[in-house]
């Protein structure tokens, strides 16, 4: 399908552009600063509300004409808070500032805005080539992305349907309304589109089965994103949210049904804020609702809010739930597409599959095509979360591999350490090591390493990490997740889990080992849904690859990671430990710290939790305090029958009255 040009554009929908073209020009003409602050749930939590509160009191006191435009998320969440200052009258290009505290804020404004010095120490990079500032593009973390479906995050004001618009939005539904449905399908499957939820299954296939189906259609948007570190449908929401409604759209139109739903996790509350003011918006503008764009296609969206249980990312389960029941998945078939919510033919499709249908209908399947690998087209998101130098979200082609990714993208393992592993899928995805760095990342060669794609969270792990303690923390989080229907997973993750607990607390016991493999394929092979047929794959692949660091587990009560509480302890290295520093006995919440009669510092055993603040305390200078296996720890020091008085103690130290 070709572009549609403005002749084949429907005059409701032209007179929704003109208006967002007119808004974008004004804005032209006021001319002035534009200040863009990223202000999705990342950037908040770094502190971007108090960064805006900041700009904005500034501007207020000095009279300064700028404008603040608030943004989704850029996805470069180790720089947050975000903030890009386009200032046309200093000459330079738009600026990324990364790190904006409120303060750096108030700088910015008075000697930036006002006078026009941009605080080159303070420049992350410029936005556009230039001959002043180096650009963003120099980076890897921002060149070697290729941006889709998220191609206008952090560009847009996510709660002005005008600035989507503008941007071609909607210009794809308002040419699908004219289309026959078949060929709408015809074009998705041209594409290659494969479902971006985890499983994988070809879009145009699932929509075809529900079109061809007896009953009163539904389409349903999947945002349930549980797993542990992933936040890319979040993101997405949060700053494109029209997009997605967009897409529904389109998928209700292919599909034949006049009625969706946004099934979406509470604890997501900006999120869910931002898609209804979205869905009311579109609604109001004759995007939603009857006769939508003129066309006399009737669609109502609704948006409805999950109570955050994992299993419920499963579409079974997730109907289960909308139904008013516990989520609990059931047998399949009948699949969702001929019978699925209150019996009525169902499609459900994630987040970021619905974001790319706009994309595809206005450019063509030979576009999307283009992209990724043959039977992987298109590109893949990933929240990258770990011990990865640049975390965040991050879009690439499909193909690119794992070594790109985390090494050229996002910057490699931070403090100069060796990497370990990385954890793909979520909780239910593969433990690989660094042989598999070099494989494509698509949905067929994941899958034949023991991993596989899942929704796109990406663990690091560096040489310090304990695959044993990992495997460990995600099947606990399956394990509290599983609904309990099926006994291989209720019975079988909680014995897998009693097995690892027991080995990571030195207990483990000859045959453990091949009791894990043996029970987990059972598992996989005897589990309903895919929560229990995925939930054994961190442990089988860990043990695939990690054998002998189970082994010195099991056969030597040692933890070669140091991560293992009850197979760790702390001591102070004398020799390094500085007289009179304080930083470890400060931090410490047990007291188990404590000053020796030569006033140095020693660590009761006995009374330390084993929380590592000491360690991270400690000054770099020193690096005194050492985490070691208690067989092989060193002779340490007694704590005092009497205390002896600290360097904080001294009179002269201490703070007057």
């Amino acid at each position: 399908m070709s572009p549609p040009d403005k002749r084949s554009r429907s005059a409701a929908y032209l007179a929704l552009q003109e208006t967002a073209l007119q808004e974008q020009e004004e804005h032209a003409e006021t001319g002035g600063p534009v200040i863009h602050i990223g202000l999705a749930t990342c950037g908040i939590a770094a502190g971007a509300l108090e960064t805006r509160h900041a700009f904005e009191q500034v501007l207020a006191e000095r009279k300064i004409p700028a404008r603040i435009h608030p943004v989704g998320c850029l996805g470069h969440c180790y720089a947050e808070p975000v903030v890009i200052i386009d200032h046309p009258d200093s000459g330079f290009p738009p600026i990324f500032y990364h790190e904006v505290t409120p303060g750096k804020a108030k700088m910015l404004a008075r000697l930036f805005l006002e006078e026009g010095d941009p605080r080159f120490e303070h420049v992350y990079g410029a936005m556009k080539p230039n001959d002043l500032i180096p650009s963003v593009m120099e980076f890897s973390r921002f060149s070697r992305e290729h941006r889709v479906v998220m191609e206008k995050c952090g560009r847009i004001d996510p709660g002005d349907l005008n600035e989507y618009i503008a941007e071609g939005g909607y210009r794809a539904l308002d040419a699908v309304l004219r289309m026959d449905p078949g060929q709408v399908i015809e074009t998705v499957t041209a594409s290659g589109l494969r479902g971006r939820g985890g499983a994988g299954f070809p879009t145009g296939l699932k929509w075809e089965r529900a079109r061809t189906a007896f009953g009163d259609k539904l389409v349903i948007c999947n945002a349930d994103e549980g797993d542990p570190g992933a936040y890319m449908d979040r993101a997405i929401i949060e700053s494109d949210p029209h997009q997605v409604l967009e897409g529904l759209a389109i998928c209700a139109h292919a599909a034949g049904a006049g009625e969706g739903g946004i099934y979406i996790r509470s604890e997501y509350p900006l999120a869910v804020r931002i898609i209804t003011r979205a869905v009311e918006q579109a609604r109001q503008a004759g995007l939603l609702g009857k006769n939508i764009l003129g066309s006399g296609i009737d669609l109502e969206v609704t948006v409805f809010q999950g109570s955050g249980a994992f299993v419920c990312g499963e579409e079974t389960g997730l109907i289960q739930s909308m139904e008013g029941r516990r989520g609990m998945p059931r047998h399949r078939p009948p699949y969702p597409v001929s019978r699925g919510f209150q019996g009525r033919p169902t499609v459900i499709n994630n987040v970021k599959t619905l974001a790319y249908l706009p994309l595809i209908l206005q450019r063509g399947a030979e576009w999307f095509r283009s992209l990724g690998t043959e039977h992987s087209p298109g590109t893949a998101v990933f929240s990258v979360v770990g011990d990865v130098v640049h975390p965040g979200l991050v879009e690439i082609p499909m193909g690119v591999t794992l070594r790109t990714l985390i090494f050229d993208i996002c910057g490699g393992i931070p403090k100069h350490k060796g990497f370990k592993a990385v954890q793909i899928g979520g909780p239910s995805g593969g433990c690989l090591p660094e042989s598999f760095l070099d494989i494509p990342i698509d949905f067929d060669s994941l899958t034949e390493a023991g991993a596989m794609m899942g929704s796109g969270g990406l663990v690091v792990m560096d040489e310090a990490t304990c695959v044993v303690n990992v495997s460990r923390y995600f099947l606990d989080f399956t394990q509290k997740e599983s609904c309990g229907k099926c006994t291989f997973c209720r019975i079988g993750a909680r014995h897998l889990l009693d097995i690892l607990t027991r080995i990571t607390c030195g207990n483990g016991r000859d045959g453990d080992l091949e009791q894990l493999e043996r029970l987990s394929r059972d598992i996989k092979q005897g589990s309903l849904c895919g929560l229990g047929r995925t939930a054994p794959n961190p442990i089988l692949t860990s043990l695939a690859y990690f054998r002998e660091e189970y082994e010195t587990h099991v056969q030597d009560g040692r933890c070669p990671g140091m991560m293992c509480r009850p197979l760790t302890a702390f001591y102070i290295d004398l020799e390094k430990c500085a007289r009179g520093c304080d930083a470890c006995a400060t931090c410490c919440p047990t007291d188990a710290v404590f000053t020796t009669s030569t006033r140095k510092k020693g660590i009761d055993l006995d009374t330390c939790v084993k929380c590592g603040e000491c360690v991270t305390a400690c000054p770099p200078e020193y690096d005194a305090v050492r985490r070691v296996s208690p067989a092989h720890l060193a002779p340490v020091v007694e704590r005092p029958a009497e205390p002896v008085e600290s360097a904080a103690d001294k009179p002269e130290n201490r703070e007057a009255p």
